[in-house]
């Protein structure tokens, strides 16, 4: 596509009135972006707009530049695909209302169509940590690209599990990319479109903060983006939920992780195995629902050694669920010190892992 034709794309991304349904009725009637946008009033109305729309965009579009718009996304390092442009995700492209625009940070592959959304609370337990950890790293190793939302909670873990073993991932933002908040979310931000291991996606236009009216339409993309989608903790309620009913419209797996009936936090997840959702033990689950059956030889089971008979008991003491440092003390035949200063150094060796709280797990 034409640089000139792609700055009328951006000039209608902007314009909070055409979303992509209208949008492929003005380019269709019209033949393009460029004889859209400069369409007389008299013109746009017979496309089958409202007056007052009509009226707003012609108001809208004396005062915008276009060329300004295009320098600012530059100036930021945003590109710019359209639903033209064969780089375009094609998973994305196959479903109802496609954005017409995405605005990106970094740099898609052709490997991210092999992709897999991983999302659920943000109020993530022990153990939702603990099961995002291992079934990214498990999806990373079979070659799959974890899409998320970037929410806190168990998307901000995926992203970031998904870095640390060397894997890509898809970050959706559910406002301009230029309003992404500081702190945690921005060293993702950094960390993926910088190195190269990703990239950030929004449909939406500079400018715009994300809204309760924004998350809906983020949550459509991540799934839309995605072969499938799996909830690994979700609370009754959850939006994480309503991404998982996106994909269901749009044709996609929903997988689930069953939790504690105890625990509020997987009421949303023991909902989605009610209804359907296919029940994941292991990544093995997911891998044979979506026909990569072949891609487990690439995931390379690892084995935890322990050095000492004081190390296999804290081990053995682990070997089922999480637990608590004091657990690990009332279960164990050592004194505290003795076990406080085991579970440091196995930490450092990376045979058990800090879930936080003083709450370890063993580093699958």
């Amino acid at each position: 596509m034409k640089r000139e034709e792609k700055l009328y794309w951006i000039g209608f991304s902007v314009f909070p009135g055409i979303g992509p349904k209208r949008f492929a009725l003005l380019k269709k009637y019209f033949g393009s972006a460029k004889k859209a946008w400069r369409a007389p009033k008299e013109k746009l109305i017979k496309t089958g707009l409202s007056q007052k729309l009509v009226s707003n965009f012609i108001d809208f579009r004396k005062k915008t530049d276009l060329a300004s718009l295009s320098a600012k996304l530059q100036k930021l390092g945003i590109k710019v695909i359209t639903i033209d442009d064969k780089d375009y995700p094609n998973n994305l492209q196959k479903i109802d209302s496609a954005p017409f625009i995405i605005y990106l940070m970094g740099n898609l592959k052709p490997q991210d169509e092999l992709a897999i959304a991983v999302i659920g609370t943000r109020k993530i337990s022990s153990y939702g940590q603990q099961v995002t950890e291992s079934l990214v790293a498990d999806l990373v190793a079979a070659g799959l690209t974890i899409v998320s939302g970037m929410a806190y909670g168990v998307d901000l873990l995926a992203h970031n599990s998904a870095l640390q073993n060397d894997g890509r991932t898809i970050g959706v933002w559910a406002g301009g990319l230029d309003s992404v908040a500081p702190g945690f979310r921005k060293n993702i931000v950094e960390k993926i479109s910088k190195t190269n291991r990703g990239v950030i996606i929004s449909e939406f236009p500079l400018g715009l903060n994300p809204s309760r009216g924004t998350f809906p339409a983020r949550n459509r993309l991540i799934s839309g983006l995605s072969l499938g989608v799996l909830v690994t903790e979700a609370a009754q309620g959850s939006g994480s939920l309503i991404t998982a009913e996106h994909a269901v419209k749009q044709g996609r797996q929903i997988f689930a992780v069953p939790g504690p009936i105890t625990s509020q936090l997987t009421a949303g997840t023991a909902k989605l195995l009610q209804s359907g959702a296919k029940l994941v033990y292991h990544v093995k689950d997911i891998l044979d629902e979506l026909d990569l059956s072949e891609r487990q030889g690439k995931i390379k089971a690892r084995t935890i050694l322990p050095e000492s008979k004081e190390e296999a008991e804290i081990l053995k003491i682990l070997e089922n669920e999480t637990k608590h440092l004091d657990q690990i003390v009332r279960e164990s035949s050592l004194k505290t010190a003795q076990v406080a200063s085991l579970v440091s150094m196995m930490e450092i060796k990376g045979k058990i892992k800090n879930l936080g709280g003083m709450i370890y797990t063993i580093n699958k």
